[in-house]
């Protein structure tokens, strides 16, 4: 009888916490909210990763720009989502070979990760296909928040960043992080006052924790959970060989039940933790993510968003 007492008790106290967090932790208070978030800075609409780019997507009125660093041989901290510069270039280096200065151009023509039959032709001008510096983006842009990727586990890149962070004063305006918990864990460590993503291990603990009734009684120092729709992975990923196709299917539902469930976004919004669904590109997807709770949608077509978001306000 006292075993069945303990239980509804932990039962009844987890359930009231899931639903009230702020009863026993503190809220979260992230100076921005962002809707709007624009994925490489829009590589569906102009070229990924460079000032050309974040000048668009700032001026079509993006509230966050997501990009991604490396670094480059002679210490520079480079935005760039791949290490190697094959895809975007069509020169087979590593960006940790070379000087920043000796970068190539990227291609006229980019293909676009999320949107696999699509690639960006854009226009001709150098300047346009020209690497950014992280440091230019802080200085172009220094009210608008910024998502970083710590692409690699690199402990000088990790504390080049923290650095610039520090210099422009934006640990408030700046997420970072990986899917590696590792790097994840270094950036914390590195400087705890920026806002900080969930790693894909502290994803799988956050389930874990929801579906055992612990979530609510645990804290945590993520500000910010990314994730995408199952749909947008297979995407992605194209059609996958018929060998694993029954297992991809598997994991993909396996996610989608477990993790995409508007409940525990509501509990982490209630936690000031805020919920970000990637990467988005058609009206249906986006109308889907704000369905199920999400705080924000990041997608390669920031005009798009914008007038999906502009109709969702007037109806």
């Amino acid at each position: 009888m006292l075993l069945y007492t303990l239980i509804g008790g932990y039962m009844l106290t987890s359930m009231i916490l899931f639903k009230y967090p702020t009863l026993l932790h503190k809220k979260k208070k992230v100076k921005f909210l962002c809707q709007h978030i624009s994925h490489r800075g829009g590589a569906g609409e102009s070229y990924e990763n460079t000032m050309c780019a974040f000048k668009r997507a700032v001026g079509i009125g993006t509230q966050m720009l997501e990009l991604d660093c490396h670094l480059t041989r002679d210490g520079e901290v480079v935005v760039s989502h791949d290490q190697n510069l094959l895809r975007s270039t069509g020169i087979d280096k590593n960006i940790a070979e070379l000087d920043y200065k000796d970068l190539p151009l990227l291609k006229q023509c980019l293909p676009i990760d999320f949107d696999p039959d699509v690639e960006y032709v854009g226009s001709a001008k150098e300047e346009d296909r020209r690497f950014a510096l992280l440091r230019e983006v802080f200085e172009a842009f220094p009210n608008i928040p910024i998502n970083i990727d710590i692409k690699i586990n690199n402990d000088r890149l990790i504390s080049k960043v923290s650095d610039l962070i520090k210099e422009f004063n934006r640990e408030e305006y700046t997420v970072w992080g990986n899917f590696s918990d590792e790097v994840t864990q270094k950036c914390y460590k590195m400087n705890p006052n920026v806002n900080l993503l969930f790693s894909m291990q502290r994803v799988a603990m956050l389930i874990l924790l929801m579906y055992t009734g612990l979530l609510p009684f645990v804290p945590l120092k993520e500000t910010h959970l990314e994730i995408f729709l199952p749909s947008i992975y297979l995407r992605r990923k194209g059609e996958p060989s018929p060998t694993f196709l029954p297992l991809e299917k598997l994991v993909v539902r396996t996610i989608n039940v477990l993790l995409v469930r508007p409940c525990l976004f509501n509990h982490l919004r209630a936690r000031g933790i805020h919920v970000y669904f990637w990467v988005l590109n058609k009206d249906e997807e986006f109308e889907r993510a704000f369905n199920l709770g999400a705080t924000g949608v990041m997608t390669d077509y920031p005009t798009r968003l914008k007038l999906f978001l502009k109709k969702r306000t007037i109806e």
